[in-house]
């Protein structure tokens, strides 16, 4: 299974066709060579392997993030659960 995550436009580099995303306060470069959409700072796309695949609406970003939140804070209480058994 693969997982697309919701991540902020935050700056584009027409010059090399690229963007800086934010996702959960981390920024990372992405390409847009897959894109056929034009975006622009401020929007929310989807990232999948370096590169953004769509667009996604901000109300259905936050809310994935929202739910990757919930699992990765899930998945650390597991893991001190285990750690101290």
């Amino acid at each position: 299974m693969c997982l697309a995550i919701p991540s902020k436009v935050i700056s584009i580099d027409k010059a090399t066709h690229s963007v800086t995303l934010e996702t959960m306060g981390v920024r990372r470069q992405a390409s847009l060579d897959l894109m056929e959409e034009e975006v622009h700072i401020g929007e929310y796309v989807l990232l999948h392997i370096g590169y953004v695949m769509s667009k996604i609406d901000e109300a259905s970003a936050l809310e994935s993030i929202k739910l990757y939140e919930k699992m990765i804070q899930s998945m650390d209480e597991e893991y001190i659960d285990e750690e101290y058994k």
